[in-house]
């Protein structure tokens, strides 16, 4: 057994589930008496059931709903520079074997066994987002290891994670080492180029998650009239232009990403067309103006990022499709998107058929997406499956 402190579970914690692979323990599991409580947000301790079985090596947060996460299997397990560079090594393996470039997300915290951590790679940065106490309580064995093993010179972490509050940490972001790029970076996809603010921008500069999704649409996209509403950077809108797009208009609510998408647009040599505005206005407009496109794509933020915005999030997704389908031209495509996970895939495609069928229009779905091999599924965190997306034909 290793020094760390134990804790344990209470008799009715569903043990069964954590022994399959759960990742979380949540504060009504444990034994949280005055001595667990005492743990300083992010320290480490051994699992025992109620049986005083081990379990594994565990991260610990008393503050919050999610009063543990496991880190290893082995109540022995030391978790040490030496052990994130054996995790860090198996991540960046899966990577290299999907990627001739290292422009990806590298660790997708539970997935990649460390629950909580975000890790994108943009070739010799690597942006982290520590949404769990533990991570940002080991940051500098973390920095280390990363640097080892990936050789990268810049390291940066971003503190804006929704998930950071409900941890008790702060937003503070910081450069880990070596300096923050001065101006935006290049970044190939799909034959595309974006540029990702890493210091600026939403996230950690640029969402790969929707690099296979865009692809497929890519293949429907030539000769086509496109538009890519909630665009950010131009995801959806450059890769159709680098598959042949007639035309793209990036429809957002940021000026300064539209700029970015634009700069992308012309690294291309290509034509993109821009419009800053909320979207559901900028919907209702090319309704009332008659619009038609080939190909429509509509990718929101969460409308539902919890169970108790589920409700009213699905009702949002609805009212996108409705707005959406009647710009669609007959026979052509209409792509939506969600990144909610508290809307699984079957109440999502429901929203997005009530949506459609209010607008008058029949579908076809061609496709059913989610993210890409980078942001791997643990399979026992429904969660980790946040990503949907669903190309219809009208």
């Amino acid at each position: 057994m290793s020094d760390y402190p134990v804790i344990r579970l209470r008799p009715k914690a569903n043990v069964r589930a954590i022994r399959r692979g759960a990742p979380w323990i949540f504060d009504n599991e444990l034994v949280l008496d005055r001595r667990t409580r005492k743990l300083a947000p992010g320290s480490l301790a051994v699992l025992e059931d109620n049986e005083r079985e081990a379990l594994g090596v565990v991260a610990v947060n008393p503050e919050s709903r999610i009063a543990a996460r496991m880190l290893d299997r082995d109540p022995a397990a030391v978790v040490d520079r030496a052990w994130f560079k054996g995790l860090l090594a198996r991540a960046q393996a899966h990577r290299d074997r999907l990627y001739p470039a290292p422009y990806y997300r590298l660790v997708h915290a539970e997935a990649d066994g460390l629950p909580g951590l975000v890790i994108d790679r943009f070739g010799d940065t690597c942006v982290m987002q520590p949404n769990a106490a533990w991570a940002d309580a080991l940051i500098e064995p973390l920095t280390e290891a990363l640097v080892e093993v990936t050789g990268v010179t810049t390291v940066m972490k971003n503190a804006g994670g929704r998930g950071r509050s409900l941890e008790g940490l702060d937003d503070a972001d910081a450069v880990l080492r070596g300096s923050a790029p001065e101006a935006a970076l290049a970044v190939e996809m799909n034959g595309a180029t974006y540029m990702a603010d890493l210091t600026g921008g939403q996230k950690t500069g640029l969402f790969y998650d929707q690099r296979e999704n865009q692809r497929f649409v890519q293949r429907l996209a030539e000769g086509a009239r496109v538009l890519d509403v909630f665009s950010h950077v131009g995801g959806f809108a450059l890769a159709a232009l680098a598959g042949g797009a007639q035309s793209a208009l990036a429809v957002d609510g940021s000026a300064p990403a539209l700029s970015l998408a634009e700069e992308g647009a012309r690294r291309m040599g290509k034509p993109l067309e821009t419009r800053q505005g909320d979207a559901f206005d900028v919907l209702g407009a090319l309704n009332e103006d008659a619009a038609r496109f080939d190909v429509v794509i509509c990718d929101p933020p969460a409308f539902a990022p919890s169970k108790q915005a589920l409700e009213n999030g699905l009702r949002a997704y609805e009212r996108v499709a409705k707005l959406a389908a009647p710009l669609v031209e007959e026979g052509g495509y209409l792509t939506l998107c969600s990144c909610s996970h508290a809307a699984d895939l079957s109440a999502f495609t429901g929203a997005c058929l009530r949506g459609i069928g209010r607008a008058g229009r029949r579908a076809q779905l061609i496709h059913t997406g989610q993210a890409g091999p980078d942001h791997p599924l643990l399979p026992q965190l429904a969660e980790s499956g946040y990503l949907k997306a669903l190309v219809f034909r009208l």
